[in-house]
């Protein structure tokens, strides 16, 4: 959660499963909208002999719909290529690694960026693009930081690229969710309650492997515009990552076409919406055949079961059995104008789960973590910024508190705008690629 473990089979294979997915107007460079794809959950800072790594045999994308019907028009391909330069030492590094060339450091990655656009073929930006090393700790990595930023590479095209280990930033109390719903600060009223107690975030104390690239504005819409008007359809972009692995391996080494293992667009979706029978279906679908779909999103099975698990807190929600078109409208369509005033970020009709960025947003002075539902439209589910509490909006929606945007006859429960899970922001850097410095194994053991 929001996307870690989601699915039976992409569990069992952590460097292609997609974690997190981020998209928003950048706010230190408005000019840019900035991507971010994380990938391998749930990273011990104490990693080592091994650390952690993309994978060599994996393809990377990060995907965007620009005309609305559910299929990528511009991808970002990243491909991963891993050296050794002492295969004779166990050792990730023999010495402190002082610069992304140090001979100290062993075993290092590179990798390249392709850009693909509909009809207009492919062209490779980028090749041999380093990455910083994993944060192992004050002898072998002292001045990470440094290390980090050398990684912050420009290219000729326009983009900034960046792919390594961060901090995680995604936080939720996975204990207690999975606990059959104990969601605070309702734990006393569930229907095996326990005492009020705060919540506990097991996501701070790991790091995650980030793929980030910050994309001029113009270089994402459907004619080149910067748009400007919130109203304007082109100012939407549909967002979401893949991962792919190819079909064959003849001798150890892999052939044949590339198949999609594991993608992400809004957070939680795959985990909380689509039943545990299609996970592993909807993973291998694109976000194009999410009609298949939908019912789990108008009729979910979370909405159904917070009556039952806080019996008397949800009686409305209870009542209520209209399909969820407000569901419908944040995570398969985006939010049509004329709902919220001065907002839309609908993408065109097509039922796909993207994450959907109205770009003519600028980025808020004194942004909430609640985003649109606490009145910042530059935040989740306008696109998803690094610090949005993704999970109390979601659960929030789920209970009803979006219902009256599309049916103004329903009145949501008290409890509804309310729910969280009792957890905080993480730590965040106010520039690319946002995401923190991870944590190092020395001074963060695994717990």
């Amino acid at each position: 959660m929001s996307s870690h473990r989601e699915a039976p089979e992409i569990s069992k294979d952590p460097v292609a499963d997609s974690t997190d997915v981020y998209a928003f107007v950048s706010p230190d460079k408005p000019g840019t909208v900035t991507l971010i794809a994380n990938y391998i959950p749930l990273e011990a800072p104490a990693g080592g002999p091994n650390f952690f790594e993309f994978g060599d045999d994996v393809l990377y994308t990060i995907n965007i719909d620009n005309d609305g019907d559910g299929d990528a028009d511009i991808i970002y391909r990243f491909r991963f290529t891993t050296t050794m330069t002492n295969p004779d030492t166990f050792l990730y590094n023999t010495g402190p690694i002082s610069s992304l060339t140090d001979p100290n450091w062993n075993r290092r990655q590179t990798y390249s960026v392709t850009r693909v656009e509909r009809g207009h073929g492919e062209r490779l930006l980028a090749s041999a693009v380093r990455c910083p090393p994993c944060n192992i700790g004050p002898r072998s990595t002292p001045t990470y930081t440094g290390l980090a930023a050398a990684a912050v590479t420009t290219l000729t095209s326009g983009e900034t690229v960046f792919a390594g280990q961060r901090a995680e930033g995604f936080y939720v109390d996975l204990g207690s969710i999975f606990d059959l719903a104990d969601l605070r600060p309702f734990q006393n009223l569930h229907l095996i309650p326990s005492p009020a107690a705060n919540g506990v975030d097991p996501l701070k104390d790991v790091n995650v492997h980030s793929i980030a690239i910050q994309v001029p504005i113009a270089r994402l819409t459907r004619h080149g515009s910067v748009p400007t008007r919130v109203g304007d359809p082109e100012a939407v972009i549909g967002v979401w990552t893949a991962a792919y692995r190819q079909k064959v391996s003849l001798g150890g080494d892999d052939v044949g076409p590339w198949v999609q293992v594991s993608r992400l667009g809004n957070p939680l979706f795959n985990e909380v919406i689509v039943p545990m029978g299609r996970k592993d279906e909807w993973n291998a679908s694109p976000p194009s055949g999410d009609s298949h779909f939908a019912g789990y999103v108008t009729r979910p099975e979370l909405a159904g079961l917070l009556p039952v698990l806080y019996p008397g807190v949800f009686p409305h929600l209870a009542a209520y059995a209209k399909p969820r078109a407000d569901l419908e409208a944040i995570l398969l369509t985006g939010i049509p104008s004329g709902i919220i005033t001065g907002f839309q970020n609908f993408g065109g009709g097509a039922l796909a789960d993207e994450l959907r960025l109205n770009v003519a947003v600028p980025p808020a002075s004194s942004p909430n973590i609640f985003g649109i539902l606490g009145g910042d439209l530059a935040g989740f589910p306008n696109g998803r910024r690094v610090q949005d509490d993704v999970v109390a909006i979601e659960l929030r929606a789920v209970a009803g508190a979006t219902i009256p945007l599309v049916d103004p006859t329903f009145a949501p429960d008290a409890a509804s705008g309310l729910v969280t899970d009792g957890t905080a922001p993480h730590t965040y850097q106010g520039s690319f690629p946002y995401l923190a410095t991870p944590l190092d194994g020395y001074d963060h053991p695994a717990t």
